[in-house]
């Protein structure tokens, strides 16, 4: 049987955003966010100079990644953590700080691809959908434990379902006859409450609520909070953080992170920044990039992704 497959997002235009960061020699690239390997193996065999620090929460994808990347040899290390923890991740490696950090975030098609992860509606599965398997929360427990206010919430912010507060109704109704093991009585659920005309329209009616659990169940959220400062703490002068979204919440996050960090200290109301006041990080890309039709139509993925990067042009401790 063939394994699981990932078409990078925005490969090319990707890895032409970090090169000005990694051409030089002994950088370092964090892939954050490895999953199987594409963005990783396409920067090993164009730069040269380069060596990969790959993260990743789930054993799976780092299994399959190093299995995929071991012709480069010590040029790729494979770690398991969350990517909030880069800090520690480094401070291990001896590494006090990095040329590049990517962030390819969201799910990857090799956890919808999995049946058993309970990833993708489409197919019946066990509701599970935690990115490492071997601890956390589960969906099943979200949909069985959870006030159906905090169900509301999660469908209405996670997943900007319209009918959050119906669907969690019937969550806590139906959960009461029999505990939710199984994503199939999930979909079923949702086909019954999300009224016809809706379904017609914005693609699959559980796409929405199979978004905002796994969201929930990997609070990602939270781990991208704390992950947007602690890689731009953790690039040199030169370095770039590109981060892919694909959540309107995450890349809203990602945004203030970059732009907080690339504004200048001094009061909005003086006519000139003075020397050594000048912000340590600059905007790369003018707001957000997005797919052209033409990698649309070649990788639905791309529709919905937002890039965003930014680069450290003075030293932490430059300014005055």
């Amino acid at each position: 049987m063939a394994g699981p497959s990932h078409v990078p997002v925005l490969l090319d235009r990707v890895v032409a955003l970090l090169a000005p960061a990694l051409d030089r020699p002994g950088s370092v690239l964090v892939d954050a966010t490895l999953g199987l390997g594409g963005h990783s193996e396409a920067v090993l065999s164009r730069i040269d100079a380069t060596r990969v620090i790959g993260i990743d929460r789930d054993p799976q994808a780092l299994a399959l990644a190093s299995e995929r990347l071991a012709p480069y040899g010590d040029r790729f290390t494979a770690v398991h953590a969350v990517y909030d923890e880069i800090e520690d991740v480094l401070d291990d490696l001896g590494l006090s700080a990095v040329d590049g950090v990517l962030f390819d975030l969201g799910v990857s098609s090799m956890q919808l691809d999995v049946r058993e992860r309970g990833f993708a509606y489409a197919e019946d599965a066990p509701l599970d959908m935690r990115m490492d398997g071997t601890t956390g929360i589960t969906a099943a427990e979200v949909l069985n434990t959870y006030e159906a206010s905090d169900l509301t919430r999660i469908l209405r912010e996670y997943g900007e379902e319209k009918f959050a507060r119906k669907i969690a109704g019937a969550v806590v109704r139906e959960r009461a006859k029999e505990p939710f093991t199984r994503s199939g009585r999930l979909v079923e659920l949702l086909y019954a409450e999300i009224p016809a005309p809706a379904r017609r329209t914005g693609g699959h009616p559980a796409k929405r609520t199979f978004q905002a659990l796994r969201m929930e169940v990997n609070d990602e959220l939270a781990v991208l909070r704390r992950a947007m400062p602690a890689s731009i703490d953790a690039i040199n002068v030169g370095g770039r953080v590109v981060v892919e979204s694909y959540h309107s919440l995450e890349d809203r996050l990602v945004k203030q992170a970059f732009v907080a960090a690339s504004r200048s200290d001094v009061p909005v109301d003086l006519p000139f920044v003075p020397e050594g006041h000048e912000p340590a990080l600059r905007l790369v890309t003018r707001g957000s990039e997005k797919a052209s039709p033409a990698e649309i139509s070649e990788n639905p993925r791309a529709a919905s992704v937002r890039l965003r990067v930014i680069e450290r042009v003075r030293d932490k401790g430059a300014a005055a």
